[in-house]
């Protein structure tokens, strides 16, 4: 195992100022061998997947690279820059070293000997003092080169530049990173891909955002207007700038078997939230009299009962619900998990996975959300 720092660009792979950086964890044996990222069996399915991602560049160079790749090995490197600098992708590493049989543990030390500062890269795993140099190596190579947007690939990357590792919650949204001030998304690492296949497809989606989100350096979020805690006077002068054929979107919120709110929106920036549990108040109940909750239900009744096309996440969960109240929703028209359940049906289609795939919003789901005690099961 090498204990050298290489200097920036040193194991750099594609052009020098890309609109899309790939970090990796380390080298394996292949890229030990030609000292450059992604190089052996998950180079060469990362590299696949970045040619269904963007089918539109360079389509015979891409093929290609990728025969070459099958027919000779290691020297298909070559034949892969062009394509890389056509597409404006290119790849690095955390660490340009191989760890001692390729696990990043033999990296590490225990909490008792970990530098201040520093989060675990794994469960009570923390990055040895004499390896920190490489993830300044790797600041220093994006302060240079400057992409719009870096794919993190696994979770070392995901510590190294959002100081996160729970991959699985957070893969697919855009964030900010706190030590380069980069606009990073991460991604399953192709080599747990491989052990995993099932998230192959979720790959290709974040990629495709990552080449959306390329265009630009700037984190654009969109901008939301939601009432929230309201009294009834806002709850109906809301309703009553609704158009009564518009459609609209519905999602209830439960604890212990109740219905904890209800939210309407009538277009993706303008919402409401019609609250009946608030555990803050004294007996958790949001309306201070029986008569507020009756009219604030009557309100709901009349928006549900109403004349507009609806629109549900997993909607059968949220109606067995409202059922129970005494409400029979009319005119359910789409429910967005069975759209694309039905469109793309090898992906997840949870109200998170769809937020992660199809808007730039953070993962609201980490949001300081509470334990639930009732599970929607829209998987």
């Amino acid at each position: 195992m090498e204990h050298i720092v290489l200097p920036a660009f040193a194991g750099w792979a594609g052009p020098r100022n890309p609109r899309i950086l790939i970090v990796g964890e380390a080298w394996g044996e292949n890229e030990q061998q030609v000292r450059q990222p992604f190089v052996g069996a998950s180079g060469l399915l990362l590299w696949e997947m970045l040619g269904e991602a963007m089918p539109e560049v360079m389509p015979n160079w891409h093929a290609e690279a990728k025969n070459f790749a099958y027919k000779f090995g290691n020297p298909w490197i070559r034949v892969r820059e062009r394509w890389l600098e056509n597409a404006g992708i290119a790849y690095t590493n955390v660490f340009n070293l191989r760890p001692l049989a390729n696990r990043l543990e033999t990296l590490c030390c225990d909490k008792r000997s970990a530098p201040p500062g520093w989060p675990a890269v794994s469960l009570g795993k923390y990055v040895r003092h004499e390896y920190l140099p490489e993830v300044e190596r790797l600041l220093a190579e994006i302060e240079h080169s400057r992409p719009h947007i870096i794919v993190a690939a696994g979770n070392t990357a995901a510590w190294a530049l959002l100081r996160a590792t729970n991959i699985g919650s957070i893969r697919g949204t855009v964030a900010l990173s706190t030590v380069c001030g980069t606009k990073v998304i991460p991604i399953y690492h192709p080599a747990a891909i491989l052990r995993q296949w099932s998230w192959r497809p979720i790959t290709v989606a974040d990629l495709i955002k990552a080449g959306r989100e390329a265009a630009s350096p700037d984190l654009v979020r969109p901008e939301r207007y939601v009432v929230i805690n309201p009294d009834l006077y806002e709850i109906r002068e809301w309703w009553q700038k609704v158009d009564p054929y518009e459609l609209i979107a519905c999602d209830i919120e439960t604890h212990k078997g109740q219905i904890a709110c209800i939210g309407f929106a009538d277009s993706k920036s303008n919402a409401l939230v019609v609250p009946f549990i608030d555990l803050a108040k004294p007996g958790h109940h949001y309306w201070p009299t029986y008569e507020n909750e009756l009219s604030a239900w009557s309100m709901v009744k009349t928006m549900l009962e109403g004349t507009n096309p609806k629109l549900f996440q997993n909607g059968l969960y949220d109606i067995q619900y409202i059922l129970k109240m005494g409400i029979r929703p009319q005119n359910l028209t789409h429910d967005t998990m069975l759209l694309h359940h039905s469109a793309y049906p090898e992906l997840r289609k949870g109200l998170g996975f769809l937020g992660s795939i199809y808007t730039n919003e953070a993962a609201w789901k980490l949001m300081g959300r509470p334990k639930a005690d009732t599970v929607k099961r829209d998987e």
